[in-house]
């Protein structure tokens, strides 16, 4: 997950093509359909809601008396151990929330009678914010109480998901002042599994493969911008085509798909305090790093269309996205403008690029009014989170090798240290979403 701010919306060149020159609706669009959804909060009636933050609790209490729930039987669709659990977590450390021992019965009962349980808000919003501190890989889980969750699952048709996937960019961008935010849509529930957002992230940019056998644009994206030609997507052959969003309704249906209207795509073009020509390379990002493909796990239910984000760090556009060779691969590019000698590695031609790379990442964002991290700052920050989370009795599982930044890792204080082990049983949790 990332970290992010903004004020200045950079148009991408994708809304000058004829095929879209004459759409004037901001809702999304399917092939064939008129526009659905409407806008919550203040542009139509509201969809779902925000679920406002929790105040921190004390780490511990006395544990209930409510006697230990029964083996899971093959009938439970979800586990009463994993869901006493979490409700006995969520008293702990929201002791106003009441009795503990008498939810825990309530909620026992529930699975008996259905096989699985419905979450109050306050539990729903509660394990979306611990889904966060327990993600072993985040390095910004230091604002994890301060989650914006949205409430929406009374919605699980295409075109409600879709409309309210737009409203969460929206929200998230808040004219570049990035809020974290997760949009909880309808859970799998005995016999009827929910949809699925098939993008791994809302927003990503298309790939296609090119004549000389290279790439235009992402990569990571021509996997899914082929499936969207099939369902009948016009792209183009910008190296930053944004992908519409698929939402799948159930297992083996064809996937309806959506584009994103202009007002939730947030890019920011890129230049160089230093050199003007890093400009005409014409390189620019997205603002939401906004995740939509993992099942969020609360208790033993599980929420396979829950899209999150956070903000950026830098390292994630510069040192990866435009930098990786499978990616954007840009090295070689921006070496080469900088005069620097590529004949052999002892140059470190690479490095020096590389570090050039983030230098224009930070100064785009910045200049743009887009919140960005740089990633020693956040590595502080990090520390900061993990001494909080020691002072309340809590571990902070993490794991090395995400943590630490893929540039100037060794000077960063979380490189020199060990931290307490992950375990992949942990929940609540964003985990890998099980495929139909």
């Amino acid at each position: 997950m990332s970290l992010i701010f903004d004020r200045l919306r950079t148009r991408s060149t994708r809304g000058d093509r004829t095929d879209r020159a004459d759409r004037t609706d901001r809702g999304p669009r399917r092939a064939g359909a008129a526009p659905v959804g409407a806008c919550p909060y203040s542009h139509g009636h509201v969809h779902g809601h925000l679920v406002p933050e929790e105040p921190p609790g004390p780490a511990a209490a006395p544990p209930d008396t409510a006697a230990a729930p029964p083996e899971t039987a093959d009938d439970h669709f979800t586990d009463p151990r994993q869901a006493a659990d979490f409700v006995r977590q969520f008293h702990r450390e929201q002791p106003a929330a009441g009795d503990a021992a008498a939810r825990v019965r309530a909620v026992l009962d529930e699975i008996d009678r259905t096989g699985t349980y419905e979450h109050t808000p306050a539990e729903l919003a509660h394990g979306a914010r611990l889904a966060w501190r327990n993600a072993a890989r985040c390095i910004g889980r230091l604002y994890w109480r301060s989650l914006v969750v949205r409430d929406l699952r009374h919605l699980s048709s295409a075109d409600d998901i879709a409309a309210e996937c737009f409203e969460h960019l929206r929200t998230a961008t808040n004219e570049g002042r990035i809020r974290p935010v997760v949009s909880v849509f309808a859970p799998d529930r005995p016999g009827r599994p929910a949809a699925r957002i098939v993008n791994q992230q809302l927003i990503r940019y298309a790939g296609h493969p090119a004549p000389d056998g290279g790439w235009t644009g992402d990569p990571a994206g021509a996997q899914l911008a082929a499936r969207a030609r099939d369902l009948g997507w016009k792209c183009g052959e910008e190296p930053f085509e944004v992908l519409p969003l698929l939402v799948q309704e159930r297992p083996g249906e064809r996937p309806e798909w959506y584009e994103l209207p202009e007002d939730t795509t947030l890019e920011v073009r890129l230049s160089h305090p230093e050199h003007p020509w890093f400009a005409e390379l014409g390189l620019r990002w997205y603002a939401v790093p906004a995740i939509s493909d993992m099942t969020l796990e609360i208790g033993g239910v599980r929420y396979p269309t829950a899209p999150f984000n956070g903000w950026y760090m830098g390292t994630e556009i510069g040192a990866r996205n435009l930098a990786d060779a499978d990616r954007y691969a840009m090295l070689a590019t921006v070496a080469e403008r900088l005069g620097l000698d590529t004949s052999h590695e002892r140059t470190l031609w690479r490095d020096r690029a590389l570090v050039e790379l983030n230098v224009a990442v930070l100064h785009s964002f910045q200049e743009a009014g887009v919140t960005m991290a740089d990633h020693h700052t956040e590595s502080e920050r990090f520390l900061k989170h993990i001494a909080q989370e020691k002072r309340l009795g809590r571990p902070t599982p993490a794991d090395w090798s995400w943590i630490v930044p893929p540039v100037s890792g060794g000077l960063t204080p979380v490189y020199h240290r060990y931290y307490d082990p992950v375990d992949p049983e942990l929940r609540p949790a964003f985990v890998a979403r099980e495929p139909w």
